[in-house]
């Protein structure tokens, strides 16, 4: 906004001509203002959210900011009502010097959607710095031989003020002699002379003491003073005169030490020592000239002293005098312009301002990173710079007003594979040669937690003895995560879920930080031969990511289980078994059957006979692997009325454990036997006790039959051809023998853990022949029939024939 301060019609004209320049400036996408300086704090300037098209109630949400390049803080935004103020003094010279234009930039930068704004103040200047001239006093020494209208030029004021507000004025303070002349050049630069109207006369008055006055053209005017001291001289004749009275020269700002600028010539017509010309700087040349130029007193060759810098100063102005060697020394003037030229000397200059330095990895493509400025203090093509960035990276540099940059995010970032980015911003200027400068910018990814725990293979197979101590280790996982912080944090968690009837955390646990897996109670392989679970790892991100890992634990067997002896022979009270004395070697007598709760060797059975004290050897035998008790020679009578054996049943477990089955053999003679095996058939039959001895009373009937009648010959005769033509229901083939399994009192060895019903087959064929008495025939229904045709279905029967 401009301020009127005279409120004159002038002004509010120029006021209309600056709303319609700065609506031109929002429609362009640049909004300017104008402000004069020395304004208060809080003066208001404008209502730059509404000229920028902003919602006024969205510029805290969206982060409105204002970003002013090198300058101080002169200008501040109320986001509250979005009104651009003045925060401090703002002094135009200071800030801009005696540039035709001063202006603050500023960009303004709104996230949510990201937009960069450029607006521009400019600094009006006011008249608030009045003429000033270099001395307080200035001395002329002037020859009263001098003519009317001889000129001698005076050292002009200055005001640090632009515009109408440094347009001089000057005036002569009332006198008899002198006048002023001022000419102006461009408009701006104004030769002031001091001009003789009147002859001088020192005898008559040897000093003039006049007040030379500058006033400039502001509103209020202000004014400046020096008092001019003119000595009046005697016996000058000829002043020296230059060819031209203002010299203008160009020169590069590289040109070396003693560099020749110009070579002056100045003439006198006077003759002799009078002629003879000294040239020197003006004694009110400022020192710099001095410093930076050297002029030959004799030649007047003007020469490059020290360096000179386009960018300081870009042009001097100043005089020179040539001093004839006469008595009374005369003195010609004349004034040299020098423009120094700019050469590309200075590289760009690069200002990073960041914004969203670390970058998050989720960041939206788009997203500014940072904001980069440019500048080369050349003109020309010396001072258009253009940017580039390496190395290849996901940002990229985007221009937006001017030798202004905004680094922003092309594609997604990923901190795992690349926790950082060393960005080189290079600028270059477009002299010959080329001059550049870097800046480097480290951009940092700041951890997004967007990886879940990850373990080294999806299943953990465990092998864990039984029995083990509560409470100990069988196992610790780990699981990594390539985030970072408390997004990788990991803890480990147990998915619970029942087995059988109790919950799995009854059974094992899952430290959550070290991730060891404990058994928290001793495992059974009898009960639990296979846990299977899962652990879950979880971070400590948010939200928080996790994975599974299944685990199974194979529970080894311990031989921890005795062998136990099955029924009938499992009892604190032996079971009796009958045997008539004339059994062939290798009959069967009873058979022991045992199980083992354990698996493997531990549950693989052996039997053996325990020999019985003060006895001779033992008619009777236990097989092995079998527990079938059987004859190993023929009874007599030594070997008494009853035998008790004591079979020990061990398992192959480390260490072993036994267990025995007591069995007392019952020897009786045949006759005896016969009958009681008779009798004893049928209380079998009822009780359900087993077939063995109701075939053995048949078998002893058929025997009996045929001692007595010897036309059993022949009928075995016709019952062997018979069986080899079709054979009986019942019986195998000829010369095949069978295994038979063991009577009702059973001798099953298995293992408990595989359920598999072992049948013994063990030692040779039995030559001994059996028959079914005709005058017991198994009667339907009957618990003997029922015994038998299971066993004729199962192909267990062996068939033998007593002689």
């Amino acid at each position: 906004m401009f301020f009127s301060w005279a409120g004159s019609l002038g002004n509010q004209h120029l006021l209309f001509s600056f709303m319609l320049y700065t609506a031109c400036g929002v429609g362009s996408g640049q909004v300017l203002y104008s402000v004069p300086e020395e304004a208060k704090h809080g003066t208001f300037v404008g209502r730059i959210a509404q000229d920028l098209g902003l919602d006024v109630g969205e510029l805290v949400s969206r982060l409105f900011r204002v970003v002013s390049k090198g300058r101080r803080d002169y200008l501040e935004v109320n986001v509250q009502n979005g009104i651009l103020f003045v925060n401090s003094r703002i002094d135009r010279e200071e800030l801009c010097g005696q540039h035709s234009v001063c202006s603050i930039h500023l960009e303004v930068i709104v996230d949510k959607p990201l937009q960069v704004f450029h607006v521009e103040v400019e600094i009006k200047d006011i008249n608030d710095n009045p003429p000033l001239f270099s001395v307080k006093e200035q001395k002329l020494f002037i020859p009263e031989s001098r003519l009317s209208d001889s000129r001698f030029p005076l050292e002009g004021a200055s005001d640090p003020d632009i515009g109408i507000n440094a347009l001089l004025t000057y005036s002569l303070s009332i006198n008899d002699y002198f006048i002023l002349d001022v000419k102006s050049k461009n408009g701006q630069d104004k030769l002031v002379e001091l001009v003789l109207k009147k002859t001088l006369d020192r005898e008559e008055v040897p000093e003039h003491h006049l007040i030379l006055t500058a006033t400039d053209g502001g509103k209020p005017e202000l004014t400046g003073t020096v008092q001019l001291l003119i000595t009046v001289l005697d016996v000058n004749d000829n002043a020296p005169t230059f060819e031209r009275s203002e010299y203008e020269v160009k020169i590069l700002e590289n040109a070396a030490s003693g560099t020749l600028v110009i070579k002056l010539n100045a003439s006198d017509a006077d003759e002799g020592t009078n002629r003879e010309i000294l040239y020197s700087f003006n004694s009110l040349s400022p020192s710099v000239i001095k410093d930076k130029f050297h002029i030959n007193s004799d030649t007047g060759e003007l020469t490059v002293q020290r360096n000179l810098d386009f960018e300081q100063v870009n042009s001097y102005k100043f005089r020179v005098d040539a001093t004839d060697k006469g008595n009374l020394p005369m003195v010609g003037h004349c004034t040299i312009r020098v423009d120094v030229m700019d050469a590309n000397d200075n590289a760009p200059e690069l200002a990073v301002t960041s914004l969203s330095i670390p970058v998050r990895e989720d960041a939206p493509p788009g997203t500014v990173i940072a904001l980069i400025s440019v500048s080369d203090r050349d003109s020309g093509a010396n001072g258009q710079v253009t940017c580039s960035m390496s190395p290849p990276s996901p940002f990229t540099l985007v221009s937006t007003f001017r030798n202004y940059y905004s680094l922003v995010l092309e594609s997604s970032v990923d901190r795992e594979s690349m926790p950082g980015y060393d960005l080189v911003v290079t600028a270059r200027d477009g002299g010959s040669p080329v001059l550049w400068a870097t800046a480097s910018v480290s951009v940092g990814i700041a951890d997004v937690n967007d990886n879940a725990p990850a373990f080294d293979q999806p299943l953990y197979t465990l092998f864990v003895k039984e029995n083990n101590p509560p409470g100990s280790h069988i196992f610790t996982l780990s699981a990594s995560d390539p985030d970072a912080q408390e997004n990788a944090l990991v803890s480990y968690f147990l998915v619970e879920r029942r087995v059988g009837e109790r919950p799995l955390s009854s059974y094992v646990s899952v430290h959550s930080e070290s991730g060891k897996v404990y058994a928290l109670q001793p495992l059974d392989h009898e009960e639990l031969e296979l846990l299977q679970f899962q652990v879950s790892a979880r971070d400590g991100g948010f939200p928080p990511l996790s994975s599974n890992v299944s685990l199974q634990v194979f529970v080894l067997d311990e031989n921890d289980n005795a062998p136990v002896v099955l029924p009938p022979h499992s009892g604190f009270s032996p079971v009796t078994e009958v045997v008539s004395q004339s059994v062939a070697v290798g009959h069967v007598v009873a058979k022991i059957r045992a199980v083992d709760a354990d698996s493997g060797y531990n549950a693989w059975l052996c039997y053996e006979l325990l020999p019985e004290v003060g006895t001779g050897r033992s008619p009777f035998r236990v097989g092995l692997y079998t527990g079938e008790i059987s004859t190993t020679r023929a009874l007599d009578e030594s070997d008494g009325p009853k035998q008790t054996l004591l079979v020990l049943v061990k398992d192959h477990g480390e260490p072993t454990l036994k267990a025995t089955a007591t069995v007392i053999v019952s020897l009786v003679e045949t006759g005896k036997e016969f009958k009681g095996s008779f009798l004893a058939s049928r209380d079998l039959a009822k009780t359900g006790v087993g077939q063995k001895a109701l075939v053995d009373v048949n078998v002893y009937l058929i025997i009996a039959i045929c001692s007595v009648s010897s036309l059993l010959v022949l009928s075995l005769l016709l019952y062997v051809a018979l069986r080899c033509s079709t054979p009986p229901q019942g019986f195998y083939g000829p010369g095949k023998s069978t295994a038979m399994c063991s009577n009702t009192v059973g001798s099953w060895s298995y293992s408990h853990q595989q359920r598999q019903k072992i049948c013994s087959g063990e030692g040779a064929a039995k030559n001994d022949l059996m028959a079914f008495s005709p005058n017991l025939p198994p009667c339907p229904g009957s618990y003997v029939g029922e015994q038998a045709e299971h066993m004729q279905n199962s192909g267990n029967v062996s068939v033998n024939f007593y002689f």
